[in-house]
């Protein structure tokens, strides 16, 4: 099994900084143990135009049974010989992808006290890989590679035969890759998807496989068009593991696009910290409400299932769901016969699931309710074709900026019948004994409006997007502040302002779980 990298230079930068980069020197040829044979490095050649570094991978056939225990291309119990005899010596496949991190993992991570410099800025890179197992042929190939910044992707399909033509193409094919790339990336890249090519992984995958997929693929997978099948096979097709990888990138990708960290998107759960009563864990809401026999969280409930019961609703959209209070109250009454929990965090989803008991809920119960991933700051066609959406404790968690955003994918994308908006008032919080003056009631809170601001705004929604609003008093309505909670009703008119307002940059890709697949899961 054998992969080059060469590179060029110049007096000023030699290319033998490679063997500063990989950390291995030119001048020596080195040998390492891996668990299924012997890794050398050494360097054919070495001057200040070009370097090339040279990774042999020599499998010891015994061990790679021993170790696989049977299991695995070539380990049928029926074949024994094909144990011994098969392509894994010679095909780049996840030996060598393993090979490649343990033999250069200072590099992979793109580490070089040497020269830092020139670990972090691009290369002229060539890497060459003699055979390649492509389990989908050229074309896959090059729909891997060619997204990655990669001048040349030359890849040539290997004859069965060269002396018999007739016989056609093998599924190996000689790879070659050449662009101006940073070496911890290039070496990332094939880490990941050389076990894609092979659609094979000579050892079992466990969970923490998610976590090397992730910090491989940082920076390049998440935006990756391939990245549902690089995601499948690199997994080795575990449902579980896969949904679970796809929706962390998706996390990062919404990061990503919204130049934001994961965690401020991922943070509908608090971590750590018990689970709280409220899908935003108003601590000091339900602390301090007047009336100790009903939280202010189950006032807000009531009030939602009442609204949405005089609208006729039979199909809700709970935008923002957190962990499933809500979803859990429409699933109670038979009226709402269609519930879709959406929530951009995944932890939160996982909490709902559990809180559900979606493994024990029967087919008919199942198909009432799912459970999705998105961001409501994107449009998704996923949210079209809903009697009422509901976004309780939600506006104020995201900055203003982004509200009209947020508003164009509800109101003027999804576009229910009804739309039911819950805030703080945050008159009302001078009423909170244990909140201090001029302190949000959650730490998330990006802004907290007066009724004047809430009405201003919901106004301005209803004309531009043709609806009705009409106001809701959500707890005790003090004479002086008004109530805890401000709750302002869209109905559906048919007559928009204008036909397009404020729109996102881009569409939402993201993935929906259904309760039958959890419980497939």
């Amino acid at each position: 099994m054998f992969l080059t990298i060469s590179t060029t230079g110049t007096p000023e930068r030699p290319a033998t900084d490679l063997g500063f980069l990989l950390h291995k020197h030119p001048d020596k040829a080195q040998a390492f143990s891996t668990s299924h044979g012997i890794a050398h490095v050494l360097y054919p050649e070495a001057s200040v135009e070009r370097c090339t570094a040279a990774l042999l991978l020599e499998v010891d056939p015994v061990a790679l049974v021993r170790r696989g225990k049977g299991k695995g291309r070539g380990g049928a119990p029926d074949a024994a010989l094909a144990q011994y005899v098969n392509d894994r010596p010679y095909a780049a496949s996840s030996l060598l992808a393993v090979a490649l991190s343990t033999v250069f993992k200072s590099a992979l991570r793109g580490v070089c006290k040497a020269l830092p410099e020139r670990a972090a800025e691009p290369l002229h890179l060539r890497i060459e890989v003699p055979a390649v197992p492509a389990r989908g042929g050229a074309e896959l190939v090059g729909s891997l590679f060619g997204p990655l910044g990669w001048t040349t992707v030359d890849v040539r399909p290997v004859a069965l035969d060269e002396a018999f033509p007739a016989w056609g193409e093998s599924r190996y094919v000689q790879l070659v890759l050449e662009g101006e790339l940073r070496l911890a990336d290039a070496l990332r890249q094939l880490y990941v998807l050389l076990p894609v090519l092979d659609d094979a992984k000579h050892y079992w995958v466990a969970p923490d496989e998610v976590e090397k997929l992730l910090r491989a693929g940082e920076g390049w997978l998440a935006d990756h068009p391939e990245r549902q099948l690089i995601t499948s096979r690199y997994l080795s097709r575990r449902w579980g593991l896969t949904k679970e990888a796809t929706n962390r990138l998706e996390l990062v990708r919404l990061a990503e696009a919204d130049d934001i960290d994961v965690e401020a998107i991922d943070n509908a759960v608090e971590n750590p910290a018990p689970e709280a009563d409220d899908a935003q864990a108003e601590t000091a809401e339900t602390a301090a409400t007047a009336e100790k026999t009903v939280s202010l969280a189950e006032q807000r409930r009531d009030a939602i299932l009442t609204a949405l019961r005089d609208a006729g609703a039979a199909s809700v959209l709970d935008l923002g769901c957190g962990q499933g209070q809500l979803v859990q109250a429409l699933l109670k009454d038979l009226r709402f016969t269609k519930v879709v929990g959406v929530d951009v965090s995944v932890r939160a989803l996982t909490v709902a699931a559990r809180r559900l008991k979606v493994e024990r809920m029967s087919e008919r119960q199942a198909e009432r309710v799912t459970l999705m991933q998105s961001s409501l700051t994107y449009t998704d066609k996923r949210l079209k074709g809903h009697a009422a959406a509901v976004l309780s404790e939600v506006i104020e968690h995201l900055d203003l900026p982004r509200l009209p955003a947020l508003e164009y994918a509800v109101f003027g994308t999804a576009r229910p019948a009804t739309v039911v908006v819950t805030t703080p008032n945050v008159e009302y919080n001078v009423r909170w004994e244990t909140l201090p003056a001029g302190h949000v009631r959650h730490r998330d809170h990006r802004f907290e409006w007066t009724r004047a601001e809430f009405r201003a705004w919901a106004e301005k929604v209803a004309l531009r997007h043709g609806y009705a609003v009409r106001y809701v008093p959500v707890g005790p309505d003090d004479p002086e502040v008004g109530p805890p909670t401000q709750m302002a009703v869209f109905t559906v008119t048919g007559t928009k302002k204008t036909a397009r307002t404020t729109r996102p940059a881009k569409t939402a890709t993201t993935t929906t779980t259904t309760v039958k697949e959890e419980k497939a899961a």
